[in-house]
């Protein structure tokens, strides 16, 4: 007959595979964030050839180019090693859904480069179909961030991908600045674009900092250069508060790209750390899981006395006036007693990770529900997605509310919205 240490070398077994799991997960993050970055430059220097109807910076694009094919090739390596047969890999259905989407953008990609080497789109379309590929990246560590059933990890991930969303935004900034700088004249509807990202950024650098740990908020805090973030003020004045149709000086553009990109080089060695300690916490909760197993394999279970399983319904001072109060290891007198104490820590731990997770997933549940609430709107009001994001943001300012409280209004509302018209 098996026993309570049986079920417990089982669970421990289970914790040491998902353990696995998220380790190799943490990987493909880790890879996925280094073709997001290159991808971003690729996309900047795509707006500048753009712009100066390829008169410039074609060589650098192509060398981007190569960059980003080599660490494509590393990401589908990555994707080949998951484990796509079993049907328990933690959030498989989405996260797997999130990289036949991102598979099939990549398949897409060169498509997107000739055309854009032709001349044949505009900054702003070039810009909307890489923004796309980016969101297919950071959906895939949203997902990974969303399966995590370590609250330790979970936290890690959640920083990390906050982080990368800032990222990104601070990307579109750098190509958007730079296509209306190379374009000679203010826009304001590319101005309100701007200026959205920049507040985006700074929403995602908060939850960042809410969720990682104090040493990484510091080494945050140490890369901003303050005579970057000056110079990148300055720009972001000369191009927000232009009138619009008013000139722009086109030779600027270099500049504005070359500051931006400073600080996004910056963020990516932030963005690095962050994966670092993601790999060595995995590795860490690996190894004590394995030591933990070698403990249980080194008790014997016998059949348990009458104490024993009595012992199970007493209070914990009763417990510890009848012996039960330290949990011993290896063979002898008080084995079944160990045993007991195992499970009882056991259940301890695993309701703590429960409340934790809570904790941790809840942020990104708000993420979701804000994200659809904006869906609702750009469908039924045909609005941008910069302009559902200020709809909501005015709205939860006029009615005094938290921008979650409004989401959830808007989403209660879905029901009696009329059909889209098509």
């Amino acid at each position: 007959m098996k026993t309570g240490l049986n079920f417990l070398v089982a669970a421990k077994r289970c914790e040491i595979a998902e353990l696995q799991q998220l380790a190799l997960t943490s990987a493909l993050v880790n890879v996925t964030g280094r073709l997001v970055h290159g991808l971003q430059r690729e996309r900047g220097l795509s707006n500048l050839l753009l712009g100066s109807q390829g008169q410039q910076f074609g060589e650098l694009r192509a060398g981007q180019i190569g960059e980003c094919r080599q660490i494509e090739a590393e990401l589908r390596a990555c994707f080949d090693q998951l484990d796509t047969e079993s049907a328990l890999v933690g959030n498989g259905a989405r996260l797997f859904s999130r990289i036949a989407y991102v598979l099939h953008g990549l398949d897409a990609l060169d498509g997107l480069r000739a055309r854009v080497h032709a001349l044949e789109w505009t900054p702003r379309q070039a810009t909307e179909a890489y923004v796309r590929l980016i969101a297919g990246l950071l959906a895939v560590v949203f997902e990974a961030a969303d399966s995590a059933s370590d609250p330790g990890i979970s936290r890690l991930l959640v920083a990390l991908f906050n982080f990368m969303q800032g990222k990104e935004f601070a990307g579109q900034e750098r190509a958007a600045g730079a296509a209306l700088f190379v374009s000679g004249r203010a826009e304001a509807a590319e101005q309100q674009r701007l200026l959205h990202l920049i507040e985006s950024q700074e929403r995602c650098l908060e939850v960042f900092a809410e969720f990682s740990t104090a040493q990484v908020v510091e080494l945050w805090s140490a890369t901003q250069v303050s005579a970057t973030l000056a110079e990148l003020e300055r720009l972001r004045r000369v191009l927000c508060t232009a009138t619009h149709g008013s000139p722009l000086n086109a030779q600027v553009s270099q500049a504005w790209f070359d500051c931006c990109s400073r600080r996004i080089d910056r963020m990516k060695a932030v963005e690095d750390r962050l994966a670092l300690d993601l790999l060595q916490a995995c590795e860490k909760k690996i190894a004590a899981a394995h030591a933990e197993l070698a403990r249980f394999h080194a008790l014997d279970a016998g059949p348990p006395s009458e104490a024993d399983t009595l012992s199970f319904f007493q209070s914990p001072d009763a417990r510890e006036a009848a012996g039960f109060g330290t949990a011993t290891q290896g063979y002898g007198l008080h084995l079944e007693r160990s045993i007991l104490e195992l499970v009882q820590e056991q259940a301890r731990r695993l309701q703590t990770m429960s409340e934790e997770l809570d904790t941790v997933r809840a942020s990104l549940n708000e993420r979701k529900l804000i994200e659809r609430a904006k869906g609702l709107l750009m469908a039924h009001r045909h609005l941008s997605e910069e302009e559902a994001h200020k709809t909501m943001r005015q709205m939860a300012m006029n009615q005094n509310r938290r921008l979650i409280e409004v989401a959830e209004a808007v989403l209660a509302m879905a029901d009696v919205l009329p059909d889209r018209t098509r």
